[in-house]
């Protein structure tokens, strides 16, 4: 080898070695089941004030990150709009979380989906993603009744997963899971 093709080489090298190091530590800020779901105040979306995730301890809760630019969001809300009306007779909440978005397009999104679970935001999400270790959008986390983070989910839900995952550990049929 010449010493071009050598310099070549080493510097594919660096490179991989260095996309290698930003993927593993990428979830550094994971959270994991069993934790105490992270908190902080978050702007009401629809109506005046702010409120906390904590607000709704006392009742299985599941959280969606969202942003209305997102594919996979557009596809999994009316899922969670249907999970929200069949479950809420149950104690259990679906709480929206939107990230990035302005107001009036956060609220348009609302609307053309007809979500009437309580939704929040923050226009700024990146303290958010931190939090929560984020990798995308949507995810969803599973909170119980006392705090404790009992499913995450990286990606979008379908009713599959919802069966699987989500309702168990509400029913309290099941441990609860990681989904990926």
């Amino acid at each position: 080898m010449n010493t071009r093709a050598l310099i070549a080489v080493a510097g594919v090298l660096v490179i991989v070695a260095l996309l290698g190091f930003g993927l593993s530590s990428k979830g550094g800020n994971a959270i994991a089941v069993g934790q105490q779901a992270p908190d902080g105040s978050l702007q009401r979306l629809g109506s005046s004030g702010n409120a906390r995730i904590s607000d709704y301890r006392g009742h299985w809760t599941l959280v969606n990150f969202w942003a209305s630019w997102c594919a996979p969001c557009r596809s999994e809300a009316p899922l969670l709009e249907r999970f929200w009306r069949e479950h809420a007779g149950q104690g259990t909440i679906v709480l929206g979380v939107n990230l990035d978005d302005n107001t009036d397009d956060a609220t348009a999104f609302i609307h053309r989906y007809g979500l009437t679970y309580p939704q929040l935001r923050s226009p700024d999400g990146s303290k958010w993603r931190d939090r929560y270790g984020m990798t995308g959008f949507p995810e969803s986390f599973l909170i119980d009744p006392q705090g404790h983070l009992a499913v995450i989910r990286r990606g979008p839900v379908d009713q599959a997963i919802l069966a699987r995952e989500f309702e168990p550990a509400i029913g309290g049929r099941a441990a609860a899971t990681t989904g990926s």
